[in-house]
């Protein structure tokens, strides 16, 4: 991937190879982890356990795949209403419903003109943060990351985000992300992929990721969910 591939013409189907691949890796996990594991506070989204992040990422796949988009769809209150439906499933129940979802949803992704895009890129994000909570390394990371990074441009280039060049030690090409109209001086990030992640995500970045380096803009302006 170089810093032009990630450019050009939307691929219909990449949001629905990103789900797949997180669903190979994913799935397993959950269905190793004790039911305690479950219960544990998800701490990028505070309020919510891990069973219910996975039930709200279970329910939006779910309505994706049903075509459910009432009004206020995907809102605090809608998600909310989403996993009180779910509270006397069981965690296996669950975590069902989030492999067809992660499964169904990409061909419909796929039809919906890039309106959906930003889901599954929402999902894998979900992902890594239920990763992250359980410990396990590369939480934002792994073999969805190329097809991750891909859609994270776009999405940033499509919302006329901040411009910023991305030199990543672990991609071969430097990577452009947001506005590319070039009115604006581009923000520059040096670092690992992964922490680029977690900083356009919103989510706290470990010690471990703090040798990245940021210029031209504040952490807290490149969120893409705040």
């Amino acid at each position: 991937m170089t810093s032009t591939d990630v450019q050009e013409v939307r691929d219909p189907e990449l949001p629905g190879r990103l789900l797949a691949v997180e669903r190979d890796a994913l799935i397993p996990l959950l269905r190793a982890r004790a039911e305690a594991d479950f219960a544990l506070p998800a701490a990028a989204c505070p309020g919510w356990t891990v069973r219910d992040l996975l039930a709200h990422c279970s329910a939006a796949l779910t309505r994706v795949v049903e075509g459910r988009f009432e009004e206020g769809v995907f809102s605090p209150e809608s998600n909310e209403r989403d996993i009180a439906e779910r509270a006397d499933w069981t965690n296996a129940r669950v975590v069902d419903e989030l492999e067809r979802g992660m499964t169904g949803a990409g061909p419909v992704i796929a039809k919906a003109g890039g309106a959906l895009d930003a889901l599954a890129l929402g999902e894998w994000v979900h992902a890594g943060d239920v990763r992250d909570t359980f410990g396990v390394p590369g939480a934002y990371a792994g073999d969805g990351l190329p097809y991750a990074l891909t859609l994270l441009a776009r999405v940033t280039r499509e919302r006329g985000h901040l411009p910023l060049h991305a030199d990543l030690d672990d991609v071969d090409e430097p990577l452009r992300f947001g506005d590319v109209s070039g009115e604006r001086h581009p923000a520059r990030y040096i670092g690992d992929a992964a922490t680029l992640v977690r900083l356009y995500a919103g989510r706290p970045v470990p010690a471990a990721g703090a040798g990245y380096e940021l210029a031209g803009a504040e952490k807290g302006e490149l969120n893409i969910f705040g």
